[in-house]
Protein backbone atom coordinates (compact mmCIF):
# COMPACT_ATOMS: atom_id res chain seq x y z
CA UNK A 1 0.00 0.00 0.00
CA UNK A 2 1.24 3.13 -1.10
CA UNK A 3 1.96 5.34 2.15
CA UNK A 4 0.54 8.41 3.65
CA UNK A 5 0.58 11.84 6.50
CA UNK A 6 -2.42 12.96 8.43
CA UNK A 7 -0.84 16.54 7.95
CA UNK A 8 -3.98 18.02 8.85
CA UNK A 9 -6.65 18.28 11.21
CA UNK A 10 -9.85 20.31 12.24
CA UNK A 11 -13.31 19.89 14.47
CA UNK A 12 -16.29 22.33 14.40
CA UNK A 13 -18.61 22.27 17.16
CA UNK A 14 -21.52 24.19 17.31
CA UNK A 15 -22.03 26.65 20.30
CA UNK A 16 -24.87 26.04 22.12
CA UNK A 17 -24.17 23.32 25.22
CA UNK A 18 -27.41 20.79 26.67
CA UNK A 19 -25.93 20.06 29.89
CA UNK A 20 -27.03 16.82 31.94
CA UNK A 21 -28.61 19.26 34.40
CA UNK A 22 -30.65 20.43 31.87
CA UNK A 23 -31.73 16.91 30.50
CA UNK A 24 -31.90 15.96 34.19
CA UNK A 25 -34.54 18.49 34.74
CA UNK A 26 -36.40 18.01 31.38
CA UNK A 27 -36.56 14.38 32.20
CA UNK A 28 -37.45 13.86 36.19
CA UNK A 29 -34.25 12.32 36.51
CA UNK A 30 -30.97 12.99 39.12
CA UNK A 31 -27.96 14.67 36.39
CA UNK A 32 -25.88 12.37 38.50
CA UNK A 33 -27.99 8.95 37.22
CA UNK A 34 -27.23 11.04 33.62
CA UNK A 35 -23.21 11.11 34.14
CA UNK A 36 -23.00 7.34 36.07
CA UNK A 37 -24.67 5.68 33.16
CA UNK A 38 -22.81 7.34 29.95
CA UNK A 39 -20.61 9.70 31.08
CA UNK A 40 -21.57 12.84 29.73
CA UNK A 41 -22.04 16.09 31.38
CA UNK A 42 -22.05 18.24 28.38
CA UNK A 43 -22.91 17.74 24.83
CA UNK A 44 -23.20 20.31 21.61
CA UNK A 45 -26.47 20.74 19.63
CA UNK A 46 -26.61 22.67 16.38
CA UNK A 47 -28.80 25.91 16.08
CA UNK A 48 -30.30 27.85 13.32
CA UNK A 49 -28.51 27.67 9.99
CA UNK A 50 -26.33 24.40 11.22
CA UNK A 51 -26.26 21.42 9.81
CA UNK A 52 -24.16 18.16 8.66
CA UNK A 53 -22.43 20.15 5.69
CA UNK A 54 -22.03 23.41 7.60
CA UNK A 55 -20.07 21.99 10.35
CA UNK A 56 -18.41 19.42 7.70
CA UNK A 57 -17.17 22.51 5.93
CA UNK A 58 -15.89 23.97 8.53
CA UNK A 59 -13.45 21.52 9.92
CA UNK A 60 -12.81 20.64 6.49
CA UNK A 61 -11.64 24.17 6.24
CA UNK A 62 -9.15 24.21 9.37
CA UNK A 63 -8.18 20.50 8.74
CA UNK A 64 -6.83 22.28 4.92
CA UNK A 65 -5.24 25.23 6.48
CA UNK A 66 -3.41 23.60 8.94
CA UNK A 67 -1.79 21.31 5.89
CA UNK A 68 -1.35 24.02 3.90
CA UNK A 69 -3.43 22.53 1.12
CA UNK A 70 -6.62 23.86 -0.30
CA UNK A 71 -9.82 22.99 -1.97
CA UNK A 72 -8.04 22.60 -5.50
CA UNK A 73 -5.15 20.40 -4.17
CA UNK A 74 -7.67 17.76 -2.84
CA UNK A 75 -8.12 14.80 -5.70
CA UNK A 76 -10.79 12.98 -3.26
CA UNK A 77 -13.30 13.93 -0.95
CA UNK A 78 -14.36 11.73 1.64
CA UNK A 79 -17.62 12.37 4.20
CA UNK A 80 -18.79 9.78 6.63
CA UNK A 81 -22.25 11.26 7.47
CA UNK A 82 -25.43 8.73 8.80
CA UNK A 83 -27.59 12.19 8.84
CA UNK A 84 -26.92 13.75 5.63
CA UNK A 85 -27.71 16.88 4.57
CA UNK A 86 -30.62 15.86 2.53
CA UNK A 87 -31.60 12.37 0.57
CA UNK A 88 -30.10 13.74 -1.93
CA UNK A 89 -27.42 14.71 -3.15
CA UNK A 90 -24.92 13.18 -0.98
CA UNK A 91 -23.37 15.46 1.79
CA UNK A 92 -20.21 15.70 0.14
CA UNK A 93 -21.90 17.83 -2.74
CA UNK A 94 -22.39 20.39 -0.70
CA UNK A 95 -18.99 20.39 1.13
CA UNK A 96 -17.35 19.57 -2.35
CA UNK A 97 -19.17 23.39 -3.47
CA UNK A 98 -18.22 25.00 -0.87
CA UNK A 99 -14.29 24.23 -0.36
CA UNK A 100 -13.85 24.44 -3.74
CA UNK A 101 -12.29 20.75 -3.93
CA UNK A 102 -10.78 19.86 -7.24
CA UNK A 103 -11.49 16.07 -7.41
CA UNK A 104 -14.03 13.34 -6.74
CA UNK A 105 -16.79 13.48 -3.76
CA UNK A 106 -18.80 10.81 -1.91
CA UNK A 107 -20.51 9.92 1.53
CA UNK A 108 -19.65 6.82 3.60
CA UNK A 109 -22.42 6.16 5.88
CA UNK A 110 -21.32 3.37 8.09
CA UNK A 111 -22.85 4.82 10.94
CA UNK A 112 -20.89 5.67 14.17
CA UNK A 113 -17.87 3.79 12.60
CA UNK A 114 -18.10 5.88 9.40
CA UNK A 115 -14.75 7.56 10.17
CA UNK A 116 -12.81 4.64 10.10
CA UNK A 117 -14.66 2.86 7.38
CA UNK A 118 -13.46 6.35 5.71
CA UNK A 119 -10.00 5.67 6.50
CA UNK A 120 -9.71 2.42 5.51
CA UNK A 121 -11.09 3.83 1.77
CA UNK A 122 -9.12 6.38 1.75
CA UNK A 123 -5.83 4.18 2.51
CA UNK A 124 -7.11 2.17 -0.76
CA UNK A 125 -7.53 5.24 -2.64
CA UNK A 126 -4.30 6.72 -1.81
CA UNK A 127 -2.92 3.68 -3.21
CA UNK A 128 -4.50 3.74 -6.55
CA UNK A 129 -4.14 7.43 -6.91
CA UNK A 130 -1.43 8.92 -4.58
CA UNK A 131 -2.61 12.35 -4.49
CA UNK A 132 -3.72 14.61 -1.24
CA UNK A 133 -7.49 13.42 0.62
CA UNK A 134 -9.59 14.89 2.31
CA UNK A 135 -12.02 12.90 4.77
CA UNK A 136 -14.56 14.29 7.12
CA UNK A 137 -17.00 12.91 9.86
CA UNK A 138 -19.72 14.47 10.51
CA UNK A 139 -23.25 14.39 12.65
CA UNK A 140 -26.32 15.94 13.84
CA UNK A 141 -28.00 13.20 15.74
CA UNK A 142 -29.34 15.79 18.07
CA UNK A 143 -32.02 16.29 14.94
CA UNK A 144 -32.81 12.58 14.22
CA UNK A 145 -33.74 11.97 18.30
CA UNK A 146 -37.01 12.05 19.35
CA UNK A 147 -37.05 15.12 22.29
CA UNK A 148 -38.90 12.60 24.73
CA UNK A 149 -36.76 9.57 24.50
CA UNK A 150 -34.37 10.43 26.99
CA UNK A 151 -31.92 7.24 26.30
CA UNK A 152 -31.26 8.81 23.16
CA UNK A 153 -31.05 12.38 24.29
CA UNK A 154 -29.04 12.04 27.09
CA UNK A 155 -26.32 10.16 24.58
CA UNK A 156 -26.03 12.41 21.45
CA UNK A 157 -24.21 15.41 20.20
CA UNK A 158 -23.29 17.40 17.43
CA UNK A 159 -19.89 18.07 15.77
CA UNK A 160 -17.22 17.42 13.02
CA UNK A 161 -13.75 16.37 12.48
CA UNK A 162 -11.70 16.23 9.24
CA UNK A 163 -8.29 15.03 8.11
CA UNK A 164 -5.93 15.39 5.31
CA UNK A 165 -4.19 12.82 3.98
CA UNK A 166 -1.04 13.38 1.99
CA UNK A 167 1.44 10.94 0.51
CA UNK A 168 4.29 9.91 2.13
CA UNK A 169 7.17 7.62 1.72
CA UNK A 170 5.93 5.06 4.64
CA UNK A 171 3.00 2.82 5.21
CA UNK A 172 1.39 4.64 8.37
CA UNK A 173 -1.32 2.20 8.23
CA UNK A 174 -0.10 -1.01 10.11
CA UNK A 175 -3.32 -2.93 9.99
CA UNK A 176 -7.15 -2.54 10.02
CA UNK A 177 -10.48 -4.54 10.55
CA UNK A 178 -13.54 -3.91 9.17
CA UNK A 179 -17.07 -5.72 10.00
CA UNK A 180 -20.53 -5.95 9.97
CA UNK A 181 -23.59 -7.72 11.42
CA UNK A 182 -26.64 -7.44 9.23
CA UNK A 183 -28.75 -9.42 11.62
CA UNK A 184 -28.14 -6.31 14.50
CA UNK A 185 -29.53 -3.62 12.08
CA UNK A 186 -33.01 -2.82 14.48
CA UNK A 187 -31.05 -2.40 17.22
CA UNK A 188 -30.87 1.51 16.33
CA UNK A 189 -32.41 2.64 13.24
CA UNK A 190 -34.76 5.28 11.81
CA UNK A 191 -37.62 3.87 10.45
CA UNK A 192 -39.34 6.16 7.83
CA UNK A 193 -37.86 8.22 5.26
CA UNK A 194 -36.35 6.00 2.81
CA UNK A 195 -37.33 3.62 0.16
CA UNK A 196 -38.61 1.11 2.74
CA UNK A 197 -41.22 3.20 4.17
CA UNK A 198 -41.60 6.73 1.96
CA UNK A 199 -42.79 9.55 3.88
CA UNK A 200 -46.34 9.92 4.48
CA UNK A 201 -48.43 12.56 6.87
CA UNK A 202 -48.99 9.17 9.06
CA UNK A 203 -45.23 8.45 9.23
CA UNK A 204 -44.19 12.00 10.09
CA UNK A 205 -47.72 11.73 12.86
CA UNK A 206 -46.21 8.84 14.51
CA UNK A 207 -42.51 9.58 14.91
CA UNK A 208 -40.98 7.24 12.63
CA UNK A 209 -38.72 9.69 11.43
CA UNK A 210 -37.25 9.74 14.94
CA UNK A 211 -34.26 7.39 15.69
CA UNK A 212 -34.97 4.08 17.52
CA UNK A 213 -32.97 2.27 19.66
CA UNK A 214 -32.60 -0.91 22.01
CA UNK A 215 -29.95 0.13 23.95
CA UNK A 216 -29.29 -2.97 25.76
CA UNK A 217 -28.67 -4.72 22.79
CA UNK A 218 -26.49 -2.09 21.40
CA UNK A 219 -24.63 -2.12 24.48
CA UNK A 220 -23.84 -5.76 24.38
CA UNK A 221 -23.05 -5.62 20.74
CA UNK A 222 -20.68 -2.51 20.72
CA UNK A 223 -18.45 -4.16 23.45
CA UNK A 224 -18.37 -7.65 21.61
CA UNK A 225 -17.84 -6.25 18.39
CA UNK A 226 -15.21 -3.45 19.37
CA UNK A 227 -13.10 -5.83 21.24
CA UNK A 228 -13.07 -8.69 18.51
CA UNK A 229 -12.19 -5.66 16.17
CA UNK A 230 -9.74 -4.41 18.10
CA UNK A 231 -7.67 -7.98 19.09
CA UNK A 232 -7.66 -8.58 15.28
CA UNK A 233 -6.30 -5.27 14.37
CA UNK A 234 -3.42 -6.11 17.22
CA UNK A 235 -3.19 -9.77 16.46
CA UNK A 236 -2.60 -8.63 12.59
CA UNK A 237 0.14 -5.82 13.50
CA UNK A 238 1.80 -8.33 15.58
CA UNK A 239 1.82 -6.33 18.71
CA UNK A 240 0.26 -6.40 22.47
CA UNK A 241 -2.18 -4.54 23.92
CA UNK A 242 0.52 -2.73 25.96
CA UNK A 243 2.27 -1.46 22.43
CA UNK A 244 -0.76 0.54 22.02
CA UNK A 245 0.76 4.47 22.69
CA UNK A 246 -2.89 5.46 22.29
CA UNK A 247 -6.73 4.46 21.99
CA UNK A 248 -8.97 6.74 20.60
CA UNK A 249 -12.22 4.94 20.67
CA UNK A 250 -15.85 6.04 18.64
CA UNK A 251 -17.29 8.11 21.87
CA UNK A 252 -20.18 6.56 22.45
CA UNK A 253 -20.62 5.93 26.18
CA UNK A 254 -17.85 5.45 28.77
CA UNK A 255 -19.23 2.08 30.09
CA UNK A 256 -18.75 0.98 27.13
CA UNK A 257 -15.63 2.00 26.56
CA UNK A 258 -13.81 1.07 29.79
CA UNK A 259 -15.51 -2.28 28.93
CA UNK A 260 -13.14 -2.57 25.71
CA UNK A 261 -10.10 -1.69 27.49
CA UNK A 262 -11.03 -4.23 30.29
CA UNK A 263 -11.51 -6.95 27.59
CA UNK A 264 -8.33 -5.97 25.28
CA UNK A 265 -5.89 -5.49 27.89
CA UNK A 266 -4.96 -1.71 26.61
CA UNK A 267 -4.00 -0.14 29.19
CA UNK A 268 -6.65 2.91 30.50
CA UNK A 269 -3.86 5.74 30.19
CA UNK A 270 -3.71 5.40 26.75
CA UNK A 271 -6.81 6.18 26.17
CA UNK A 272 -8.25 9.42 24.41
CA UNK A 273 -11.38 10.41 25.08
CA UNK A 274 -13.81 13.87 25.30
CA UNK A 275 -16.89 12.28 26.02
CA UNK A 276 -17.74 14.36 28.94
CA UNK A 277 -18.18 17.82 27.41
CA UNK A 278 -19.01 16.39 23.54
CA UNK A 279 -21.11 13.57 23.67
CA UNK A 280 -21.71 11.04 21.24
CA UNK A 281 -20.81 12.95 18.04
CA UNK A 282 -21.05 9.71 16.11
CA UNK A 283 -19.27 9.66 12.46
CA UNK A 284 -17.28 13.49 14.24
CA UNK A 285 -16.33 11.48 17.64
CA UNK A 286 -12.75 9.69 16.53
CA UNK A 287 -11.64 12.66 14.65
CA UNK A 288 -12.81 15.28 16.88
CA UNK A 289 -10.92 13.37 20.02
CA UNK A 290 -7.89 12.76 17.83
CA UNK A 291 -7.55 16.50 16.88
CA UNK A 292 -8.20 17.40 20.27
CA UNK A 293 -5.02 15.27 21.21
CA UNK A 294 -2.79 16.49 18.12
CA UNK A 295 -3.49 20.36 19.17
CA UNK A 296 -2.88 19.73 22.84
CA UNK A 297 0.55 18.08 21.90
CA UNK A 298 -0.09 14.65 23.29
CA UNK A 299 0.51 12.18 20.18
CA UNK A 300 3.48 12.37 18.71
CA UNK A 301 5.98 10.81 15.95
CA UNK A 302 6.64 6.88 15.74
CA UNK A 303 3.56 6.72 18.45
CA UNK A 304 1.11 3.64 17.58
CA UNK A 305 -2.55 5.20 17.31
CA UNK A 306 -5.42 2.77 17.57
CA UNK A 307 -8.96 4.00 16.15
CA UNK A 308 -11.98 1.87 17.00
CA UNK A 309 -15.65 2.14 16.32
CA UNK A 310 -18.81 0.57 15.87
CA UNK A 311 -21.53 1.84 14.53
CA UNK A 312 -25.92 1.08 13.94
CA UNK A 313 -25.94 -1.93 11.11
CA UNK A 314 -24.27 -3.18 12.89
CA UNK A 315 -21.11 -1.82 11.65
CA UNK A 316 -17.81 -2.28 13.66
CA UNK A 317 -13.99 -1.33 12.68
CA UNK A 318 -10.33 -0.52 13.95
CA UNK A 319 -6.98 1.34 12.53
CA UNK A 320 -3.37 0.95 14.07
CA UNK A 321 -1.35 4.01 12.72
CA UNK A 322 2.30 4.49 13.35
CA UNK A 323 1.80 8.34 13.22
CA UNK A 324 4.02 9.97 11.33
CA UNK A 325 3.33 14.18 12.41
CA UNK A 326 2.80 17.23 10.35
CA UNK A 327 5.22 17.87 7.89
Amino acid sequence: MSGFDITGWGISVPERVVTSAQLAKRFGVDEHWIVSRCGIRERRAVGPGQTTASMAVEAGRRALERAGLTGADIAHLIVATATPEQPSPATSAFVHEALGIAGSAHDVNSECAGFVYGLVTAAGLMHLDPRPILLIGSDTHTLTANPADRDLSILVGDGAGAVVLQPGPENRMLAWNLGADGTCKDSLKVPAGGSRMPTTEETVRRGLHYAKINGNEIYLNAVRYTVRTVRETLESAKLAPADVDHIVPHQANIRIINSVLNHTGIPADRLVTNLEKYGNTASGSIPIALSEALDAGRIRAGQHVLLAGFGAGMTWGSVLLKWGGAR
